[in-house]
This record gives C-alpha cells, structure tokens and sequence, in this order.
C-alpha cells in the first residue's frame, strides 16, 4: 500500500499558519490556458455537473495586463463546482497572441516549472476515472486504495487535454465534510513541482507571507506502484520532498510544493506564462492589496504582471499583481474595488 504522509497530511488539514494575518483569503480560480473552451471544460460539466457561471470575451484591460501583442483576442468561461464560490476555474482561449505550446509538453511529474496539477475530491474516484478515459483523458497511474490510521482513501492523478492534469482524492472513511464533494469537487490546492523544496518554501513563507500546513519527506518502506509514476524499485530509494503552504485555516486555498530528490528532470520556467497552454495561475483575493504590494516590494520579490482597473468578469473591476516563484510559476493578487 502507497502510504504517503504529505498526502495524509494534505488532505486531512493540521493547524492552520499565520499568513491569515495578511488577510489574504482562499485563492477564488484557477487561470488555465488552453485551445478549446468546450473540449476542456467538458468531463467538469458533463459529468462533475459544474455550471457554467459566464462565458464572453476577455476585455481588453485584461489582454494588456497579460503583456499579450495588440492584436491579440480571447475568450474565457469560467467554471465552479455545485454549490462552490472557491476553487472555480477560468478556462481562456486566445487567438493572435504568439505561438501557444503547453507549458510542461510531455512532462514527467518531477520535471519542475509550472503548475502540475489541480487538486479536487469525488465521492467515487474509481467512476470519474473511468468516465476520463472515456473522454480522452489518462493517467500516471491507475486509481489506487490505501489505508492511513483509520482513514481510507482512494487516489489518481488525471492527465487531460491542453496540458491539464487533475489530481483526485476519495475519503472512503472517515466522512469528509468540510465541503461539499459529489462527482467531482472545487479545487482546494494545486501541486508545484520545484528544483529546490526548502528554497521554494522559504520564498513562499518569508517572501509572500503565507502559512506552513505541514513540510515533510516520505519514502515507501517497501516497493510499491506510485500515482506519479516512480517505478517500482526506485520508490524507496527516491524522497519525495513535499509542503504544502496556504492562507489560514480551512480545507481550501492550498499550495503544494514537491522535490523528487535524486531525479534531474526538464525546466520548464521560461514556458510558464501566457500565451502557453495549461495551467496558468491561482489568484487570491486581498483586503489591502497595495499594503500588501508594498511588503512584497521591500522582501525584494519582483513584480511579474500588475495593472489597475482590470476588468475580469463575474470578479470585479481589479487592482491585479502577479509574482514568480524561484521555478517561475505565477501566483495572482488582487483586491475587488467594486462590482461590474
């Protein structure tokens, strides 16, 4: 049985940081770039029954911001889980923005750049999986069960279309009730494969000021399959190096951070920002954005993407930042001056 403590860890919550202290809330939505809004979107409304809260053009405010050419257009449609306000994500398709590869072509899970993957709970995992392969979608692994103390669970990691991937966990038991979860739940974290964990973590505690969940290496004790493809006999031998960091308590809002340790893989910093495909950012919403620009400013964290009055439908008319991590990947903050 794969027994992953960080995952454990990740899913059943330990005290909450400090970074509530920032007031920084959960991150509302995912931004994910792909090419088709209807073929992406499409296993999280026809089978998750997400719902369709908008779908229109981007507004130009927004296309300036992303430092996308001129002539550049797009559309998005922006997704959410039933009865969820958290963890939705905005798909965006864009025409005459420059050449648009995936961020992490062919990636292997420990390849670093990027976000990896989004993470969702279902009530039955085995069915979702199922009903992904059956729309096109596949996998690092097979869905797997395993048993932590007097929890269990049921776990697989989805590849889908445009660079997508999807990481799902089933509590069989206990009951898991933080939020609802049905066939498909709202995202709740998001996995960041990274060259260097304890520098990575330090950017995002010191730097950006959010809170530590748990940070913790795990080997297997014997050789077991794994659900990001580490072989067999390489499971208790390679750590797997993993934080997760976030705003304050609660189940939702997280960062994942992981560091295979022995594995070189690619980098793919330089690909992770638009016009790319895949997945983008998360944005957190902040009561007292330019305070909190200002602390970022003196940690010395470089401003990626900033712009005023960025009109983002269905959020509002918004004072919008973005930073890097040290493996480039962007985190999004803003603050909702008024309503559109």
């Amino acid at each position: 049985m794969v027994r992953w403590i960080f995952l454990w860890l990740s899913i059943f919550g330990i005290a909450a940081g400090p970074a509530s202290a920032q007031k920084i809330d959960a991150w509302s939505e995912a931004v994910v770039s792909v090419r088709d809004l209807e073929d992406a979107s499409r296993l999280f409304i026809d089978y998750g029954e997400w719902k369709i809260i908008s779908e229109a053009a981007m507004d130009d405010s927004e296309l300036s911001y992303w430092k996308l050419p001129e002539e550049a257009t797009g559309r998005y449609r922006l997704i959410c889980a039933p009865e969820a306000e958290t963890g939705c994500i905005r798909f965006i398709a864009l025409k005459n923005a420059g050449v648009q590869k995936p961020i992490r072509p062919a990636a292997r899970p420990w390849d670093t750049g990027g976000i990896f993957s989004l993470m969702i709970r279902s009530d039955d995992v085995d069915a979702l999986f199922d009903k992904a392969l059956a729309m096109g979608w596949w996998a690092e692994s097979e869905p797997y069960r395993f048993s932590f103390g007097a929890s269990d669970l049921n776990n697989v990691v989805m590849r889908g279309p445009h660079g997508i991937n999807i990481a799902v966990y089933e509590r069989i038991k206990p009951a898991f009730t933080a939020f609802p979860i049905g066939k498909m739940s709202q995202t709740f974290n998001a996995m960041r494969m990274v060259r260097d964990q304890k520098a990575s973590l330090k950017f995002y505690r010191e730097k950006l000021g959010l809170g530590l969940l748990f940070d913790a290496d795990y080997l297997d004790p014997e050789p077991t399959m794994s659900n990001f493809s580490v072989p067999i006999n390489l499971s208790t031998s390679i750590p797997r190096r993993a934080a997760v960091v976030h705003h304050g308590p609660g189940e939702t809002g997280r960062m994942e951070l992981m560091q295979f340790v022995g594995f070189e893989g690619r980098d793919f910093a330089k690909r992770a920002s638009l016009p790319s495909l895949g997945i983008i950012s998360v944005r957190y919403p902040v009561t007292g954005l330019a305070d909190y620009r200002e602390q970022l400013i003196k940690r010395r964290v470089p401003i990626a993407y900033e712009a005023d009055m960025v009109a983002v439908d269905k959020i509002g008319m918004l004072n919008l930042f973005a930073v890097r991590d040290p493996d480039g990947n962007l985190t999004e903050f803003y603050e909702k001056p008024s309503e559109m």
